[in-house]
């Protein structure tokens, strides 16, 4: 486990005591913070040492789910050979922590798919979604009929897209952009923050 890491993740923890909760300690991911919830009797060292341990599992287990730049590039060719028939072919997908408010970004005119480093750590299920999502603007720039068409193969677009605007209005952002493409020819999924919900863990 990285130090740096644990460290920052450990500033941004808030720590939630319950009278009800008697034997056990959760964490899970809230807005653009770490929920660690104690039982209230739990005394100071206590609360240090649960928060610690519950904050240091969420993060090995979501660097577990965190595919590489290859393992993505990957998974974006079997998506689009299952689900589009192989006709998107990107010269390259990797992660990106410079997608502002975006879930990921994709350039027609160069064949790149960038995905939001804020994606790392959720479901599969989701981040297929937003793969197939840029994977289809190398078809169909805009977000017309042709481009909803395409999607309706993945058996989870309603899914994926109700996980991410419920996220996105957790944070206050605006959970789409559905009618309006970035200049220079690059098309955008969804814009909004994403934490990911589901990913808590328990301890007993």
């Amino acid at each position: 486990m990285d130090d740096e890491a644990l460290a920052t993740a450990l500033e941004r923890v808030e720590v939630r005591r319950s009278r009800r909760r008697t034997r056990t300690v959760s964490a899970f991911r809230e807005g653009g913070r770490t929920v660690v919830a104690i039982p209230d009797r739990f005394t100071a060292t206590q609360e240090r040492e649960w928060v610690r341990r519950m904050v240091t599992k969420m993060l090995a287990s979501e660097r577990r789910r965190t595919p590489s730049d290859a393992q993505l590039e990957r998974r974006a060719a079997e998506l689009s050979d299952r689900y589009l028939d192989g006709r998107a072919r990107p010269v390259s997908v990797a992660w990106s922590a410079r997608q502002g408010r975006r879930w990921g970004s994709c350039t027609p005119s160069e064949g790149t798919i960038r995905i939001s480093t804020r994606l790392r750590g959720v479901p599969r299920w989701v981040l297929d979604y937003v793969l197939l999502h840029e994977l289809t603007h190398l078809l169909h720039a805009g977000h017309g009929p042709g481009f909803w068409a395409e999607l309706e193969a993945y058996p989870r677009t309603d899914r994926a897209r109700g996980f991410l605007e419920g996220f996105a209005h957790a944070t206050d952002l605006p959970p789409e952009d559905t009618d309006a493409d970035e200049p220079g020819g690059e098309a955008d999924g969804y814009r909004g923050d994403l934490e990911e919900p589901g990913a808590g863990v328990d301890a007993g």
